[in-house]
Protein backbone atom coordinates (compact mmCIF):
# COMPACT_ATOMS: atom_id res chain seq x y z
CA UNK A 1 0.00 0.00 0.00
CA UNK A 2 1.12 3.56 -0.76
CA UNK A 3 0.36 6.53 1.47
CA UNK A 4 -0.21 10.05 0.12
CA UNK A 5 -0.61 12.71 2.82
CA UNK A 6 -1.86 16.22 2.16
CA UNK A 7 -0.82 18.58 4.95
CA UNK A 8 -3.10 21.30 6.22
CA UNK A 9 -5.23 22.47 9.11
CA UNK A 10 -8.82 21.33 9.60
CA UNK A 11 -11.80 23.71 9.93
CA UNK A 12 -13.42 26.27 7.67
CA UNK A 13 -11.21 29.15 8.75
CA UNK A 14 -8.17 27.52 7.12
CA UNK A 15 -9.77 26.67 3.77
CA UNK A 16 -7.84 28.06 0.80
CA UNK A 17 -4.93 29.20 2.92
CA UNK A 18 -1.31 28.78 1.88
CA UNK A 19 -0.56 26.25 4.62
CA UNK A 20 -3.45 24.07 3.37
CA UNK A 21 -2.17 23.48 -0.14
CA UNK A 22 -1.60 19.81 0.73
CA UNK A 23 -5.28 19.37 1.56
CA UNK A 24 -6.24 21.25 -1.61
CA UNK A 25 -4.09 19.11 -3.90
CA UNK A 26 -5.42 15.86 -2.39
CA UNK A 27 -9.01 17.13 -2.65
CA UNK A 28 -8.49 17.95 -6.31
CA UNK A 29 -6.85 14.59 -7.00
CA UNK A 30 -9.75 12.64 -5.50
CA UNK A 31 -12.56 15.10 -6.42
CA UNK A 32 -15.24 12.77 -5.11
CA UNK A 33 -15.50 9.92 -2.68
CA UNK A 34 -16.33 9.21 0.90
CA UNK A 35 -13.90 10.46 3.49
CA UNK A 36 -13.71 8.27 6.56
CA UNK A 37 -12.36 9.32 9.97
CA UNK A 38 -9.70 7.28 11.73
CA UNK A 39 -6.02 7.62 12.61
CA UNK A 40 -6.62 11.23 13.77
CA UNK A 41 -7.38 12.10 10.17
CA UNK A 42 -9.69 11.78 7.22
CA UNK A 43 -8.81 9.18 4.64
CA UNK A 44 -9.85 7.44 1.46
CA UNK A 45 -8.43 4.23 0.06
CA UNK A 46 -8.48 4.01 -3.73
CA UNK A 47 -6.80 1.97 -6.44
CA UNK A 48 -4.52 3.76 -8.90
CA UNK A 49 -3.45 1.42 -11.68
CA UNK A 50 -2.91 -1.76 -9.72
CA UNK A 51 -1.72 0.05 -6.57
CA UNK A 52 -3.82 0.40 -3.44
CA UNK A 53 -3.35 3.93 -2.07
CA UNK A 54 -4.47 5.62 1.11
CA UNK A 55 -4.92 9.38 0.88
CA UNK A 56 -4.76 11.03 4.30
CA UNK A 57 -5.56 14.50 5.59
CA UNK A 58 -4.43 14.71 9.25
CA UNK A 59 -6.94 16.45 11.51
CA UNK A 60 -4.37 17.08 14.24
CA UNK A 61 -3.47 20.56 12.99
CA UNK A 62 -0.17 21.09 11.23
CA UNK A 63 2.17 20.97 14.21
CA UNK A 64 1.02 17.46 15.21
CA UNK A 65 0.66 15.91 11.74
CA UNK A 66 3.21 13.24 12.59
CA UNK A 67 0.84 11.61 15.08
CA UNK A 68 -1.70 10.83 12.36
CA UNK A 69 0.90 9.76 9.78
CA UNK A 70 2.59 7.43 12.30
CA UNK A 71 -0.71 5.71 13.15
CA UNK A 72 -1.38 4.89 9.48
CA UNK A 73 2.17 3.70 8.78
CA UNK A 74 2.15 1.46 11.86
CA UNK A 75 -1.33 0.06 11.14
CA UNK A 76 -0.62 -0.82 7.49
CA UNK A 77 3.16 -1.41 7.87
CA UNK A 78 3.91 1.01 5.02
CA UNK A 79 7.52 1.35 3.85
CA UNK A 80 9.04 4.85 3.85
CA UNK A 81 9.67 4.53 0.07
CA UNK A 82 5.89 4.33 -0.36
CA UNK A 83 5.09 7.57 1.51
CA UNK A 84 4.50 10.91 -0.21
CA UNK A 85 3.81 14.05 1.83
CA UNK A 86 2.37 17.10 0.04
CA UNK A 87 3.37 20.36 1.69
CA UNK A 88 3.62 24.11 1.18
CA UNK A 89 7.11 25.60 0.77
CA UNK A 90 7.93 29.24 1.51
CA UNK A 91 11.24 29.08 -0.34
CA UNK A 92 9.81 28.06 -3.71
CA UNK A 93 8.30 30.48 -6.20
CA UNK A 94 4.52 30.40 -6.02
CA UNK A 95 3.07 27.35 -7.76
CA UNK A 96 6.39 25.74 -8.62
CA UNK A 97 6.98 22.29 -7.22
CA UNK A 98 9.86 20.04 -6.28
CA UNK A 99 9.88 16.37 -5.42
CA UNK A 100 12.43 15.63 -2.70
CA UNK A 101 13.36 12.75 -0.47
CA UNK A 102 15.61 12.45 2.55
CA UNK A 103 15.66 16.19 3.19
CA UNK A 104 15.35 18.27 6.34
CA UNK A 105 12.19 19.91 7.62
CA UNK A 106 13.42 23.30 6.43
CA UNK A 107 11.49 25.05 9.20
CA UNK A 108 8.14 23.46 8.25
CA UNK A 109 6.40 22.47 11.49
CA UNK A 110 4.27 19.75 9.92
CA UNK A 111 7.36 18.08 8.47
CA UNK A 112 9.21 18.50 11.79
CA UNK A 113 6.35 16.66 13.48
CA UNK A 114 6.41 13.84 10.91
CA UNK A 115 10.19 13.41 11.14
CA UNK A 116 9.97 13.39 14.93
CA UNK A 117 7.11 10.86 14.98
CA UNK A 118 8.69 8.54 12.42
CA UNK A 119 12.29 8.94 13.58
CA UNK A 120 13.41 9.43 9.97
CA UNK A 121 13.26 11.83 7.05
CA UNK A 122 13.49 9.08 4.43
CA UNK A 123 10.06 9.72 2.94
CA UNK A 124 9.26 11.64 -0.23
CA UNK A 125 7.79 15.14 -0.34
CA UNK A 126 6.03 17.11 -3.01
CA UNK A 127 6.82 20.70 -2.07
CA UNK A 128 4.57 23.32 -3.65
CA UNK A 129 5.78 26.90 -3.60
CA UNK A 130 3.78 29.57 -1.82
CA UNK A 131 6.59 32.19 -2.05
CA UNK A 132 7.39 34.29 0.98
CA UNK A 133 6.21 37.79 1.67
CA UNK A 134 9.02 38.85 3.99
CA UNK A 135 7.17 42.06 4.90
CA UNK A 136 4.65 39.94 6.83
CA UNK A 137 4.91 37.73 9.87
CA UNK A 138 5.54 34.18 8.60
CA UNK A 139 2.73 32.60 10.66
CA UNK A 140 0.23 35.19 9.44
CA UNK A 141 1.42 34.76 5.86
CA UNK A 142 1.11 30.95 5.71
CA UNK A 143 -2.35 31.17 7.25
CA UNK A 144 -3.51 33.84 4.78
CA UNK A 145 -5.88 33.04 1.93
CA UNK A 146 -4.75 32.78 -1.66
CA UNK A 147 -5.66 35.72 -3.87
CA UNK A 148 -8.10 35.26 -6.74
CA UNK A 149 -5.20 35.33 -9.21
CA UNK A 150 -3.29 32.70 -7.20
CA UNK A 151 -6.39 30.48 -7.05
CA UNK A 152 -6.71 30.73 -10.83
CA UNK A 153 -3.08 29.69 -11.20
CA UNK A 154 -3.58 26.70 -8.88
CA UNK A 155 -6.75 25.66 -10.72
CA UNK A 156 -4.70 25.60 -13.94
CA UNK A 157 -1.90 23.55 -12.34
CA UNK A 158 -3.72 20.95 -10.23
CA UNK A 159 -3.52 18.48 -13.12
CA UNK A 160 0.27 18.79 -13.15
CA UNK A 161 0.42 18.08 -9.40
CA UNK A 162 -1.94 15.13 -9.93
CA UNK A 163 0.32 13.73 -12.67
CA UNK A 164 3.24 13.85 -10.24
CA UNK A 165 1.23 12.02 -7.57
CA UNK A 166 0.14 9.35 -10.06
CA UNK A 167 3.70 8.90 -11.29
CA UNK A 168 4.96 8.53 -7.70
CA UNK A 169 2.31 5.88 -7.05
CA UNK A 170 3.01 3.91 -10.23
CA UNK A 171 6.73 4.54 -10.82
CA UNK A 172 8.26 5.52 -7.47
CA UNK A 173 10.20 8.60 -6.43
CA UNK A 174 13.34 8.35 -8.56
CA UNK A 175 11.58 8.09 -11.93
CA UNK A 176 9.07 10.74 -10.91
CA UNK A 177 11.77 13.24 -9.89
CA UNK A 178 13.09 13.33 -13.45
CA UNK A 179 10.01 15.08 -14.80
CA UNK A 180 8.53 16.60 -11.61
CA UNK A 181 11.54 18.80 -10.93
CA UNK A 182 11.52 20.28 -14.43
CA UNK A 183 8.24 22.13 -13.85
Amino acid sequence: MKLVVGLGNPSKEYENTRHNIGFMVVDHYLEFGDWKKKFDGMYQIVTVGSEKVMFLKPLTYMNLSGNSVRKVIDFYDIAMADVLIIQDDLDLVFGKCRLKKNSSAGGHNGIKSIISSLGTNSFCRLKIGISHDRSRDTADYVLSKFSKKEMEYLNNHYDMYSDIITSFILNGADKTMNFANQS
